[in-house]
């Protein structure tokens, strides 16, 4: 028989293995450059940083520029601004469509565009700024993402997005699946093995 101490160790093993499994992830990941017509858009910006860094400040601005040819001269305009972990509301062309749309841990610093119009098509600019708050000094690192946005009346038609989701959620049932085998193996070989101490000091 398996002893009531294997069975908790095993136990407090197993979980610490999934809870480890579970802790986010930052993935660097581009944004998409299609908006369609009427319906909302995330602009990406991701800017990993590690966990123990937790002493952080973080500003986030985003800047609009109208595509308007190879010789167009005009300055960008702020349209977004996250500072004091909250949004700060803009004047501008964008005032009351924008929505914040990031992380709680500013890793993710993403914001949605609500009710796309054709005049959304252009250059978007996400600047991230980020100050550690150490005893001695304060360093800080910046981040400049670019973003095309392209407005259409209807969505294409993206088959790889679709092959991607059908093998991630194919592999998620395979690794599954694999763990539960894995734990009855290690069940059975425990057992098996407690048995034969039993057996031998009887």
């Amino acid at each position: 028989m398996v002893t009531p101490t294997r069975v908790h160790l095993h136990s407090l093993i197993l979980l610490f293995f999934v809870a480890h499994l579970s802790q986010q992830v930052c993935v660097d990941v581009p944004s998409e450059t299609e908006a369609v017509l009427g319906n909302a858009m995330k602009l990406t910006c991701i800017f990993c940083m590690r966990r123990e860094e937790v002493t952080v400040k973080t500003r986030v601005e985003w800047y609009y520029k109208q595509d308007s040819g190879p010789n167009d001269t005009s300055s960008e305009t702020r349209i977004y601004l996250y500072e004091d972990n909250k949004p700060v509301e803009v004047d501008g062309p964008f005032k009351g469509r924008l929505a914040w749309n990031g992380s709680q841990d500013l890793q993710d610093v993403s914001i949605q565009i609500l009710n796309v119009s054709y005049n959304d098509s252009g250059l978007y600019e996400c600047k991230v700024h980020r100050e550690f708050m150490f005893d001695s000094f304060k360093p800080s690192v910046n981040l400049i993402k670019n973003i095309t946005l392209k407005v259409k009346e209807k969505a294409s038609e993206d088959t790889t997005a679709l092959y991607s989701e059908i093998m991630m959620y194919v592999l998620l049932v395979f690794l599954t699946f694999w763990l539960l085998v894995e734990m009855v193996y290690c069940y059975r070989k425990i057992s098996k093995s407690d048995e034969q101490v039993q057996d031998t000091a009887y």
